[in-house]
């Protein structure tokens, strides 16, 4: 059977060391502050996690960019010199373009390795919902999984991973026009807390408010009580807006309530975080549907 290598974007947050156990390649995206720009390296050497929320707390306003086609086609190249296919699990294409260009290089990169494979998916995730995808692909590539096998289940179960959420600061929702600016007003002099979550189609949409921050944590577990699949057998992930307290509460309560297999945390990082603002708390999980 022919090696092939899972290649994923850096918008699935997952931890280093899980990318560095299972040798998973993971191409950056941009962001930046007005005239300064970064890439989204796992390990955040270019601008470490803390200085990021440090200054989005502060008020500057970050922007992402797109992983352009000859980024995509930089990373891919010396896997297939090499003589390796490739599996690029992507994120969801209704939030970013990112998955258009894996597309592109892949057409542009089989013109000249035409005995190669590249078979890329619209995970339809974001965050760690993305990355629980990945972390469970490459679990089974290590068990020794064939790139068809693999592919095949992730098709099958990208629609029952769940994503909830709450943020903190609404003027990030409303900025990227997902709420008013009556209603981030409103919303922040009442401390209303709003629950988000990825839809079947990958974008991401309200679902309700609650009032006050630890019941809008309390709210996610609620939804994950509702629908998971299998706690004992499935790992869960939390990703955080630099707010790890909020986080491991969350955490705590997940695995007192519901004995999950594996709890695993890590930051959203700086090119989701762009769009979430500083506090916000994701959960995902496998569930009966999203």
């Amino acid at each position: 059977m022919k090696n092939y290598i899972i290649v994923t974007d850096s918008t699935t947050d997952l931890p280093v060391n899980i990318i560095e156990e299972y040798g998973i390649i993971v191409v950056p995206l941009g962001f930046g502050f007005e005239n300064e720009n970064y890439l989204n390296y796992p390990d955040h050497r270019q601008l470490s996690i803390k200085d990021f929320y440090e200054r989005i707390k502060n008020g500057e306003r970050s922007t992402t960019t797109l992983v352009n086609v000859k980024t995509f086609e930089e990373y891919l190249e010396p896997i297939l010199q090499a003589g390796n296919d490739v599996l690029y699990l992507g994120f969801s294409s209704p939030l970013s373009g990112t998955y258009g260009s894996s597309l592109s290089a892949r057409d542009e990169l089989l013109e000249k390795y035409n005995e190669a494979r590249i078979e890329c998916i619209d995970t339809l995730s974001a965050s760690m919902g993305e990355g629980l995808l990945v972390y469970y692909a490459s679990k089974m590539k290590q068990d020794g999984k064939s790139i068809d096998e693999v592919k095949q289940w992730v098709s099958d179960n990208l629609l029952n991973v769940c994503h909830w959420f709450t943020v903190d600061d609404l003027n990030h929702l409303k900025r990227g026009g997902r709420i008013s600016a009556l209603t981030a007003t409103i919303g922040t002099a009442l401390g209303v807390k709003p629950i988000l979550h990825v839809d079947n189609e990958g974008h991401l949409v309200p679902d309700s408010n609650v009032r006050g921050r630890k019941k809008s944590i309390n709210a996610l577990l609620e939804h994950m009580e509702a629908t998971c699949i299998n706690p004992e057998e499935n790992s869960v992930f939390i990703s955080h807006a630099d707010c790890l307290e909020d986080a491991e509460y969350l955490g705590n309560l997940i695995k007192e309530k519901l004995n999950v297999k594996e709890v695993v945390i890590s930051y959203i990082g700086p090119v989701v975080g762009s769009h979430t603002g500083q506090g916000a708390v994701a959960l995902f999980f496998f569930g009966r549907e999203r």
